[in-house]
C-alpha cells in the first residue's frame, strides 16, 4: 500500500488543471533524468528528485525526442513523458498582416518571406477579401500551409468580430465600409463619423466619391499615373466617384477599429470630408464649405 501511495505521489501533476501550455525544448543528446532541474525550475515537475525517482522506477523517458514540445504543469508525470516522446512542434516565426492589406499585398509579403510561391495565397484566398483578419500570426518556419493560414485568418475574423456582430446592416456591407474606412481615415477616433457620412451618402443615392476604391485593383497602390487613369474610367466598377453604391467587394482587410466604426457609425451634420497634407480630417456640411477647404489646403 505504501509503495502504491509513493508511486501516485511521484506521478501527481505539480500544477492546477488549468495551467497554461508552455514550450519546453529538449536538447540533443539529453536524457529524461538529466532534464529534472530544468523541468522543476519551470514548475513542470514536483522536484528534480521526484522526477528522477519516477523515471527510474518506471524505466520511462527512453523515447524522448530532441526539439520543442508543448507541455503544461497540469500534466502528470506519465503525461509529461508522453508529451516529451511525441513529435516536436515545428519552429515558428512571427508574420504580421497589416490592417488594410489586400489579398495581393499579403501574397507579396508571404512570397518575400519565402513561405509561398507568388500567387499561391491569391488562389487560396479568392473571394475572401475583407475577412482575412490583420494580426501577427505565429507560423511554421518550414512547411507553411497556405490553406490553413487562410482558415486561421477567417477564424480570427469570426472570433474578434463576426460572431459578436448583431447590427441591422448586412455583415458584407459593414465589412466593405470598414475596408474603405481603413484606407480613408488614419485616426481611429474619427472613423465612426466618417462611416456616418458614407452611410448617409449611400442612403441618399449620392456617389461615395472615395478615391481609395479606385486604387484597389492597381498592382502598386501608390502608382499615381494608373490611379488618375482609373479615376477617369466610368467602366471601372470600383470607381465610386463616377458610379453609385458600394464597390463590388471590400478594398482590403480592415482591422477591429474600422470594423467597429462601420458597425456603429456616428450621425453628424456633415456630407463631405477631406484631409490636409498632415492627414488632419476636415469635414464639411455642403459643397461650398468642401470647395473652400480644397482651396485652403490645396487638395484636389
Amino acid at each position: 500500500m505504501l509503495v502504491l501511495l509513493v508511486a501516485c505521489d511521484l506521478e501527481r501533476a505539480p500544477g492546477p488543471p488549468d495551467a497554461p501550455e508552455v514550450i519546453f525544448e529538449v536538447p540533443k543528446g539529453a536524457t529524461a533524468r538529466g532534464l529534472g532541474d530544468e523541468l522543476a525550475a519551470l514548475g513542470l515537475v514536483q522536484s528534480p528528485s521526484k522526477w528522477d525517482w519516477y523515471v527510474r522506477l518506471n524505466k520511462a523517458g527512453g523515447c524522448i525526442k530532441a526539439g520543442k514540445h508543448k507541455v503544461s504543469a497540469s500534466m502528470s508525470a506519465p503525461e509529461l513523458v508522453e508529451a516529451l516522446c511525441g513529435v516536436p512542434v515545428p519552429d515558428e516565426v512571427a508574420f504580421t498582416v497589416l490592417e488594410g492589406w489586400r489579398i495581393r499585398d499579403i501574397d507579396a509579403a508571404l512570397a518575400e518571406k519565402g513561405f509561398i510561391e507568388s500567387g499561391a495565397f491569391i488562389d487560396a484566398a479568392k473571394g475572401k477579401e475583407g475577412y482575412l483578419f490583420p494580426e501577427t500570426y505565429m507560423v511554421p518556419a518550414d512547411g507553411f500551409d497556405v490553406a490553413k493560414f487562410v482558415e486561421r485568418q477567417l477564424a480570427m475574423f469570426d472570433e474578434r468580430f463576426g460572431k459578436a456582430y448583431a447590427g441591422e446592416r448586412a455583415l458584407a456591407e459593414v465589412v466593405t465600409v470598414a475596408s474603405m474606412l481603413e484606407r480613408e481615415e488614419p485616426s481611429p477616433q474619427n472613423r465612426p463619423m466618417v462611416a456616418g457620412i458614407m452611410y448617409k451618402r449611400l442612403s441618399s443615392g449620392w456617389n461615395l466619391g472615395i478615391d481609395a476604391t479606385s486604387r484597389y485593383t492597381l498592382a502598386d497602390w501608390n502608382d499615381r499615373e494608373d490611379f488618375l487613369e482609373k479615376l477617369r474610367d466610368p467602366g471601372d466598377p470600383y470607381n465610386t466617384r463616377l458610379r453609385p453604391g458600394l464597390p463590388p467587394t471590400p478594398i482590403g482587410n480592415p482591422g477591429l477599429a474600422s470594423l467597429q466604426a462601420a458597425a456603429a457609425p456616428t450621425e453628424s451634420e456633415f456630407w463631405y470630408y477631406l484631409h490636409d497634407k498632415d492627414g488632419v480630417l476636415h469635414p464639411s456640411r455642403n459643397v461650398g464649405e468642401h470647395e473652400a477647404y480644397r482651396r485652403k489646403y490645396n487638395v484636389y
